[in-house]
């Protein structure tokens, strides 16, 4: 995998050209980074602690990585066109 695939990779995510399976695989990813930073926000807030901050590295964890695991996954195991 090198950094070619991945710029034409997101060039075709952005170009409006995508088949079913990308625009779900974006749709929940959005949707699911969202969801996460909501939760995270809303704990920071809640928190017993003097800290009420967004906690970055819980997001990052729990919400970026799983969201874009798919997409390395696909960009692995998708046949040569």
């Amino acid at each position: 995998m090198s950094f070619e695939n991945l710029k034409d990779f997101s060039k075709k995510l952005f170009s409006g050209k995508q088949s079913i399976k990308i625009k779900i695989f974006s749709t929940m990813s959005i949707l699911w980074m969202i969801l996460i930073g909501y939760l995270v926000w809303w704990n920071g807030l809640k928190s017993p602690g003097f800290d009420k901050s967004f906690k970055w590295e819980e997001w990052i964890w729990f919400g970026l990585v799983p969201a874009v695991t798919p997409f390395i996954i696909y960009i692995i195991w998708k046949k040569d066109e």
